[in-house]
C-alpha cells in the first residue's frame, strides 16, 4: 500500500530535482537570499546569515542523486566562508546556519578533514558566545545587544552537539543544553507559542523583557520563530534523549498545527490580525517549509501512533506548498517557493522567495524520499 509520503515524493521529487538542476546552472557562485517579483535571486554578502542554504541544497542534491556537478558546485563554500574569519565580518550566533550546511555537511558526506577543522572552529566561535549568567547564547553583535537571545538559535545549537560528538568534548553539549533549558523556560509559552527575542541583563543574567522582533509584537506568535522552536527542540531531544525537550517540541508543534489556516501554509504571524490590525496578512511559505521538515523530524522521534498527527500535518503543508506556492512551471524563476515573508514589521522582503524556504522544502522532500542523514 502506497503511503501519503510516498505519493508526495513520487509526485513532486522529479519536479524538484529538475528545478534545482536549473537553479545550479543559473545561480553559479551567487550567494542568494531573496528573489522578488522578477524571480531572480540576489547575490548577498557571504557573512549574511542565509549564505549556507544554497550550498546546503547542493550537498543534499548530491547525496540524493550522486551527480558530481552538485558536489563540484558545493565544494568550495566552506572555504569561502572560513576566509571571512580572517577579515572583518558579521558572524554571530548564525554560524550554525553558515557551517552546518557547508563544512559539516561536506565532512559528513566526503570525510574532508579541512571541512572538519572549519566546522569545529565555527563551533568554538559559537560556544564563545555563551553567557553563563542567564545561560544563553548571545544573538547579535551590537554593543547594546549583549543580553539579547533569539529563538532562531535553537537551530544553531546543532553545531555544538555535532562538535561534542565529533571531538569527544562534552562542553559543547553542556552549552547547547543550557541554552535549550533557558529557551524552554523563557521563550516557550504555556500555549506552545514562542517569543522571538528575550533580553537579559548580561551582568546578572536576570530576564529583562521580551521583544516583538520580526513578529507583530512581544506577545505575538511569529510563525517562522515558532517553526525554529519546534524543529530545534525536536533536534535537541534527538541529541540528548531528554523527554523535557520532546514535550516542549510537541507543545510548540501542537500550537503551530492548530493555528494553521485551511490551506496549511502559515501567515507570517499567527496573531498578526489582533496585534497589528492587518486586514491582508501575508503568508510565509518559508515558515511552512521549516515547520514541515521539523514535524517530520518530530514524527521520527515518536512511536507510530503518536507520530501520525505530526507526519500528517507535515504532509498537508508540503502538498499545499508544492501545489500552490511553487514555481515548477516557470523556468525563468530562480527560486522554488513564492509568498515568503522576511521581516514584515520593517516592511522588508514581503511576498518574496527566500533561500531558506527553498532549502527546508528540499530537505523535507528528501526526508519523504528516505534521506537519513541529519545536518540540523
Amino acid at each position: 500500500m502506497t503511503t501519503t509520503s510516498e505519493t508526495l515524493s513520487q509526485e513532486f521529487w522529479p519536479r524538484l530535482e529538475a528545478k534545482v538542476s536549473r537553479m545550479r546552472e543559473s545561480l553559479g557562485n551567487k550567494s542568494p537570499h531573496v528573489a522578488g517579483a522578477d524571480g531572480i535571486y540576489d547575490d548577498t554578502k557571504l557573512d549574511w546569515w542565509t549564505s549556507g542554504f544554497w550550498p546546503g541544497i547542493l550537498w543534499l542534491m548530491y547525496e540524493m542523486t550522486g551527480e558530481e556537478p552538485y558536489k563540484d558546485a558545493a565544494w568550495s563554500w566552506d572555504e569561502r566562508l572560513f576566509a571571512l574569519f580572517q577579515q572583518e565580518n558579521a558572524f554571530d550566533h548564525d554560524v550554525g546556519f553558515h557551517y552546518l550546511p557547508t563544512a559539516v555537511f561536506k565532512y559528513k558526506v566526503t570525510g574532508d578533514k579541512n571541512a572538519l577543522r572549519r566546522g569545529l572552529f565555527a563551533a568554538n566561535f559559537l560556544a564563545g558566545r555563551f553567557n553563563p549568567r542567564g545561560s544563553y547564547l548571545r544573538a547579535w553583535n551590537g554593543k547594546d545587544q549583549a543580553g539579547w537571545s533569539i529563538i532562531d538559535t535553537m537551530m544553531n545549537v546543532s553545531l555544538l552537539f555535532w562538535a561534542s560528538e565529533e571531538s569527544g568534548d562534552p562542553r559543547y553539549a553542556h552549552i547547547a543544553k543550557a541554552h535549550a533549558d533557558m529557551v524552554v523556560k523563557q521563550f516557550v509559552r504555556a500555549d506552545g507559542s514562542s517569543h522571538h527575542i528575550v533580553t537579559f541583563d548580561p551582568e546578572t543574567g536576570e530576564r529583562v523583557k521580551a521583544l516583538g522582533g520580526q513578529g507583530a509584537g512581544p506577545d505575538s506568535a511569529w510563525s517562522r520563530g515558532n517553526a525554529w522552536a519546534l524543529y530545534g527542540l525536536a533536534n535537541t531531544y534527538r541529541h540528548t534523549g531528554d523527554p523535557a525537550y520532546l514535550s516542549a517540541a510537541q507543545c510548540v508543534a501542537n500550537f503551530f498545527i492548530a493555528s494553521l489556516p485551511e490551506d496549511g501554509v502559515p501567515p507570517w504571524d499567527f496573531r498578526a490580525s489582533q496585534e497589528a490590525g492587518d486586514t491582508g496578512v501575508p503568508r510565509d511559505s518559508s515558515a511552512g517549509a521549516i515547520a514541515a521538515s521539523g514535524l517530520l523530524e518530530l514524527a521520527e522521534l515518536l512511536e507510530d501512533a503518536a507520530s501520525r498527527p505530526y507526519r500528517a500535518a507535515a504532509e498537508r503543508i508540503l502538498r499545499s506548498l508544492a501545489t500552490h506556492y511553487a514555481t515548477w512551471d516557470d523556468p525563468r524563476h530562480e527560486a522554488i517557493l513564492v509568498q515568503g515573508t522576511g521581516h514584515k514589521p520593517a516592511n522588508q522582503n514581503v511576498n518574496v522567495s527566500l533561500i531558506y524556504g527553498d532549502y527546508f522544502l528540499v530537505e523535507a522532500f528528501a526526508k519523504l524520499k528516505g534521506w537519513e542523514r541529519r545536518i540540523f
